[in-house]
């Protein structure tokens, strides 16, 4: 490629081949951090492969974006605009869950921090990356944190919603359920069906996101 340094084609270079191999190596590198995010820590407890299709194709768009502007020197105050607008990003159809919001406020902060050219040496680089990956390796992996989860049920002992029954209530929902009931939150009341939401809070062995529970519209819940 040596002959086609410094020839131009209308006032632009035809070749740079240390932009080149820039954006190959950081390209290279912010998908492998995301790769591990995503596919190593992410996916081995969610299993939920739709988010893996959506964080890596972020991920790709946010890293080109910011490598192609970062160029133009953008303003700090921009840059930290853009990061603003990716981070809002929301589907008509379905509220994304907190746990999925965070990882793609993970996966912008990488791939916004390894397109923009704000490198001092490959070694800042891989220790920024590295940094990323450690620490959500470390609170997925904390095992001395209680696991509380919690699932909407629909009550139709309607009685017992009342504060002086609320003990006989929750071991009611206890051995219906065979869960470790630690906390019940009531919600909608229908009286016309005998019925009440009751947002049922329990400690879990999983390490698994229940995604069932994600899914699952209750559009009148207001607990």
């Amino acid at each position: 490629m040596e002959f086609l340094e410094g020839m131009e084609f209308l006032g632009i270079p035809v070749i740079n081949t240390r932009a080149v191999t820039e954006l190959l190596l950081m390209f290279a590198l912010n998908i492998l951090v995301t790769a591990i995010i995503v596919g190593g820590l992410y996916y081995k407890k969610s299993k939920r492969r739709d988010y893996v299709y959506t964080f890596m194709l972020i991920s790709t768009t946010v890293f080109l974006l910011m490598f192609a502007l970062g160029k133009t020197k953008l303003e700090m105050g921009l840059a930290l605009g853009m990061f603003a607008i990716f981070g809002i990003v929301r589907y008509r159809t379905d509220t994304v869950p907190i746990r999925e919001m965070t990882y793609l406020f993970v996966i912008i902060g990488v791939s916004v921090l390894n397109g923009l050219d704000t490198r001092e040496s490959l070694v800042q680089s891989l220790l920024t990356n590295f940094l990323f990956v450690l620490m959500v390796w470390i609170m997925v992996s904390m095992k001395f944190m209680n696991r509380t989860a919690c699932k909407l049920v629909v009550y139709e002992k309607i009685k017992l919603i009342t504060p002086e029954h609320r003990e006989e209530m929750l071991e009611d929902i206890k051995a219906r359920t065979g869960l470790d009931v630690v906390k019940i939150e009531i919600g909608h009341i229908d009286f016309l069906k005998d019925i009440a939401f009751v947002k049922v809070y329990y400690k879990s062995e999983s390490t698994e996101v229940n995604t069932v529970d994600n899914i699952t519209k209750v559009s009148q819940f207001n607990g």
